[in-house]
């Protein structure tokens, strides 16, 4: 899901949801779109940013080994 955003600069953008802490945390937005209304980073409340949390890697998938058929 696309958010709206603005950056330091005051240009407006979009980014993917999933991007948001991140954006929040190295500070290049300052303004995000929550339920139609403007939300200011350091001003309104927000959720935590999680900088403990680990990205867990996607498995891979492995050959079959399959049986030779007689």
């Amino acid at each position: 899901m696309l958010i709206k955003v603005i950056y330091q600069d005051g240009k407006i953008g979009e980014i993917e949801s999933y991007e948001l802490d991140d954006f929040i945390h190295s500070k290049k937005i300052k303004k995000f779109q929550r339920a139609g209304k403007w939300v200011t980073i350091g001003v309104d409340p927000i959720r935590e940013v999680r900088e403990d949390y680990l990205e867990v890697p996607k498995r891979e998938k492995f050959p079959i080994n399959e049986k030779k058929r007689k």
